[in-house]
């Protein structure tokens, strides 16, 4: 039987049981019911299942558990509120920059990255970090956009 594992979620502790090598994105939709990292290719390769550790992006499909023991992750939910959106979340919209919207939770979570290591990225930096970032809806040019909403918006 595995043992409960405590997290740092969004802000907030949460314990669940599983086996240290779950991949993150598991506990994340599954038992913290929080939905915004998606499974894409189950490889690393998509950017659909991006969030924050300790403010660095990776891909929580094949993050195991145990390695974010300890760790504060961030989730789009921890971002902002449907209340108080992040800049980035209002410039996506503002932008139109989602079509399915599969892909555009992993681009926000990088986009934030981005903006708290370089707070006003050039647009091949901009480019540079979403380029891991898989769209079949085409809207790049639109994602590319609302980041540079939210750099005015400062």
């Amino acid at each position: 039987m595995p043992a409960p594992i405590t997290l740092q979620v969004n802000g907030r502790e949460a314990t669940v049981t599983a086996e240290p090598d779950t991949p993150l994105l598991y506990i994340l939709r599954n038992d913290l019911e929080l939905n915004g990292a998606k499974f894409g290719c189950g490889l690393g390769q998509c950017g659909a299942c991006t969030v924050l550790v300790e403010g660095q992006p990776v891909p929580s499909c094949v993050t195991e558990l145990q390695a974010v023991v300890g760790r504060p992750v961030t989730t789009l939910e921890g971002l902002g509120t449907p209340d108080n959106l992040h800049k980035l979340q209002r410039a996506f919209i503002a932008e139109q920059a989602a079509q399915c919207g599969y892909c555009i939770g992993g681009m926000i979570m990088e986009a934030k990255a981005l903006l708290d290591r370089n707070a006003e990225p050039t647009d091949p930096e901009i480019r540079e970090a979403l380029s891991a970032h898989l769209c079949r809806c085409g809207t790049h040019n639109r994602i590319v956009a609302a980041v540079q909403r939210a750099v005015k918006e400062g």
